[in-house]
């Protein structure tokens, strides 16, 4: 299990930590054998010195179930295959059978994931966040995760569209709230949640889409804050997601890390990508495939694509380029992602960067 530090903050009547961390602090004394890196090496507060930990010691494990964000994990069996010269990760974890993963979608990685395995594993998504454990994938070679209903959480869901939502992604105070038994499939949804601990019709700030009312099985589509519209085009990070992936496989390319910005255009549009890969691309063409593929995936895109919408900007950077901007936030580490689309004053401090950088 790869996250945060297991040493928490002391803040007056309470500690606090990274959730990933919290929960390696508490698992079972039974289970202590089973579980790597250890109580040591999960205490250390600096990730870089932690992954060296655990790289220098991967030989000495039996290692059947990885558990961790898909960008830190991939990292990590990069440098264990590095170090001791290996071909592929099974090398030296032959029983290597599971990934469990969760926080973003895995679909960008998967290709760059795979060749670091000796042969093909089962992959288990999960949803869980700092306020309780959403939902889980019942099944491996079905997509959704299915909602879980008896644990102390009562949901809410707020359809997502412009009568509940702001231009901006803030929820209407008169917003319209449907309970489980009210929800519709195929339609986008943002969850409310009331818990046991406290918390109270709080904005978790996914949005999700419901593939199956009777099973509660659902996708997560992206946050109320993370898609683009700047014209109409209700761009959400699942779009995204299926995009990149699409391009990736079509063009043999592993992309690693991405973001995408809304930008003017003269007097009207375009959207500006950023793409995190190692491998070498024809810029031009990637242009063109992400935009062929985004207009197959949504077809308000490709209706603004010949109105409002009038660019695609696409630049390449190495994928160190985009953790580098993530170690400068101070947000290195198995609890951070890197954001799926900039805004505001958080695009102004990459281009800043990114432009430092050159």
């Amino acid at each position: 299990m790869i996250g945060g530090s297991t040493h928490l903050n002391k803040r007056g009547s309470y500690f606090e930590g990274d959730l990933s961390g919290i929960q390696a602090a508490g698992l079972p004394f039974w289970f202590q054998h089973f579980y790597k890196p250890g109580k040591k090496i999960a205490k250390t507060r600096d990730w870089e010195s932690k992954l060296n930990e655990i790289v220098k010691k991967a030989t000495d494990w039996n290692i059947g179930i990885i558990v961790g964000v898909p960008a830190w994990i991939q990292i990590l069996l990069e440098k264990i295959i590095a170090y001791h010269k290996l071909e592929n990760i099974h090398e030296i974890w032959p029983n290597l059978r599971v990934y469990v993963h969760g926080g973003v979608s895995f679909d960008p990685y998967r290709k760059g994931f795979e060749k670091l395995l000796g042969r093909p594993i089962y992959y288990i998504e999960t949803y869980l966040a700092s306020e309780g454990f959403l939902a889980y994938q019942a099944y491996p070679k079905r997509k959704a995760m299915r909602l879980v209903l008896n644990n102390g959480i009562f949901y809410e869901f707020v359809p997502f569209d412009d009568a509940n939502f702001s231009p901006n992604g803030e929820i209407k105070p008169d917003a319209e709230s449907f309970m489980i038994d009210e929800v519709e499939e195929g339609k986008e949804y943002a969850i409310l949640l009331s818990t046991c601990a406290g918390a109270w019709r709080y904005l978790i700030g996914d949005v999700i889409k419901f593939v199956s009312v009777e099973d509660a099985e659902i996708i997560i589509t992206g946050r109320t804050k993370h898609f683009l519209s700047l014209c109409g085009e209700h761009l959400s990070v699942d779009n995204m997601n299926k995009a990149i992936e699409l391009v990736a496989d079509e063009m043999n390319v592993a992309v690693k890390e991405f973001t995408v910005a809304g930008i003017p255009f003269g007097s009207l549009f375009a959207h500006h990508w950023f793409i995190g890969t190692d491998d070498k691309v024809d810029k031009k063409l990637l242009k063109e495939r992400l935009d062929f593929h985004l207009k197959e995936l949504n077809d308000d895109y490709a209706v603004e694509r010949s109105a409002a919408l009038k660019e695609v900007i696409v630049d390449v950077f190495p994928v160190k380029v985009f953790y580098d901007w993530m170690e400068s936030k101070g947000k290195t580490g198995g609890q951070n992602k890197f954001p799926r689309v900039m805004k505001s004053a958080t695009l102004d401090q990459w281009t800043n960067f990114l432009a430092e950088q050159r």
